[in-house]
């Protein structure tokens, strides 16, 4: 049966009321979360202080090269769901494109809200400044289980509610959000600048010399993190049917906002470096270390209110962060029932906010439930799985789609290809290689590519899909319900 009726498409549709600046603040709310604060230490302990910055610039450096191929992507088929309808497009939506298409949501279904709970862990141990308290177990006989836990749930709970609302109002509340963010930084930057300077002034730290191999495994290891805080440069793609001027603005809101964030990013870093010394080798230790670290570099230049104030606006950042991912993402499980290419229930737009709303409330349900990993675990699993199973199938898709596809209208074009994506390629591969413990994360991503796809296959022969029939075929049963 079809998936809607004419007149229900016509009237449930998505509208464009996104322009660059906001695509550009949405980008920075998912980019900047509660990530940098809790890295920056762990950054500067894995690379070493003199390589601790070039660790940002090399991450950035990546995030441009992926960016590029999100850009060509993005402009060309500005659609909901962002990686789900490029990846159908390129290898075709009633051949393979089907199968990576299925495949990508699937892992969405597990990457998106691992990215949310990341964002949501991260925000409460940062409450822990506040309330000491907030990492005890509030019943014995489950030890693993702690406030905290309970605290980030809740706050995942809070963000899908509060963008259970129309596009215009949560782009207003954006707005607020965004502030908080910048002040955040800013503070961070401005506290690491005024206690050095009261202590003698800016100057690297010492540090002994280290062998090249040991000292590009630490670079490796510190660009895995400063990646993982630059994601999120891509968020306007998923929100492409919303966007005004597509072709234009998806492009200048990737770049634009990679090299503000970039920015800011290096000069907290050197802020930093002073501040912590000696204290960043022990970053590892303990979640509460990392908290105080960050905060002890504002209450040593303006005093013990400075610290709280810090801490709080980085609750306020990790909140805005998860507010982004969880827009962005909630379009994708959306746009792939509204093809007939996942569960149909979550087709459906709220008929007065005309927003995915049953996709919203799914993903924002999942998250939750992941919020009682540990962070290190929802991070492992999320970086891994989503540069194996979305990044390097785009990577090879644009210039696949450059060699079969060249007539097609593309609004905007990676400049010196092919070198951007597989210079790509090359840094995911740089940091994946040389990272602790590959084997296991690779095994995340492995198993849930067969789970997928042992599902797309028994999927695809009940509906008479691809690979089991002909792309002819194929298309008379596109609008086939899901299972």
């Amino acid at each position: 049966m079809p998936l809607t009726s004419p007149t229900a498409a016509a009237s449930a549709q998505l509208h464009r009321r996104i322009g660059l600046r906001a695509a550009v603040a949405l980008n920075m709310l998912e980019m900047i979360g509660v990530g940098p604060f809790i890295t920056l230490p762990l950054v500067i302990a894995a690379a070493g202080f003199h390589l601790s910055v070039w660790a940002w610039v090399l991450g950035a450096a990546v995030a441009v090269a992926d960016g590029l191929v999100w850009a060509e992507l993005g402009a060309a088929f500005p659609r909901a769901g962002g990686s789900y309808a490029f990846l159908r497009e390129i290898y075709g939506p009633q051949g393979a494109g089907n199968w990576l298409s299925f495949l990508y949501v699937w892992q969405v279904g597990f990457t998106a809200p691992l990215s949310i709970a990341s964002g949501c862990i991260g925000l409460s141990s940062f409450l822990g400044v506040f309330w000491p308290g907030l990492d005890s177990a509030p019943f014995a006989a489950l030890p693993w289980l702690h406030y905290s836990n309970l605290t980030a749930a809740a706050a995942c709970l809070l963000v899908t509610a509060l963008l259970y609302r129309n596009l215009s109002s949560v782009t207003r509340l954006a707005w607020v959000l965004f502030a908080g963010v910048l002040a955040a930084l800013t503070g961070v930057i401005v506290s690491g600048f005024a206690h050095a300077a009261a202590t003698g002034g800016w100057h690297m730290p010492s540090a002994p010399a280290q062998p090249f191999s040991v000292a590009m495994h630490g670079l490796a290891q510190a660009t895995l993190l400063t990646t993982y805080c630059y994601w999120g440069y891509y968020n306007i793609c998923f929100l492409g049917s919303e966007t005004r001027k597509p072709e234009k603005t998806i492009p200048r809101a990737i770049l634009l906002s990679v090299l503000f964030v970039s920015a800011f990013y290096v000069a907290m870093n050197l802020a930093a470096l002073p501040s912590l010394r000696d204290a960043a080798s022990h970053a590892a230790e303990s979640a509460a270390l990392r908290v105080q670290l960050v905060a002890d570099i504002a209450r040593s230049a303006f005093g013990r209110w400075a610290g709280y104030l810090i801490a709080a606006l980085i609750v306020w950042t990790a909140f805005a962060s998860v507010f982004s991912l969880l827009l962005g993402y909630s379009r994708v499980p959306y746009a792939a029932a509204r093809d007939g290419n996942y569960f149909q229930f979550l087709a459906a737009i709220h008929p007065r906010h005309g927003i995915p709303h049953r996709s919203l409330v799914a993903l924002g349900l999942v998250a939750a439930c992941f919020c009682f990993f540990t962070l290190s675990q929802v991070i492992t699993m999320l970086v891994i799985t989503r540069i194996l199973l979305q990044f390097f199938f785009q990577h090879i898709g644009v210039m696949l789609l450059r060699m079969q596809r060249p007539e097609l209208n593309r609004p905007f074009r990676i400049p010196l290809y092919p070198l951007p994506p597989l210079a790509a390629i090359g840094g995911f591969l740089f940091m994946l290689v040389n990272r602790d413990h590959a084997l296991r994360g690779l095994a995340v991503a492995a198993g849930i590519a067969v789970s997928g796809t042992l599902l797309y296959l028994v999927r695809a022969r009940r509906m008479g899909q691809w690979p089991f029939v002909s792309p002819h075929a194929a298309e008379n049963n596109r609008s086939a319900n899901f299972l």
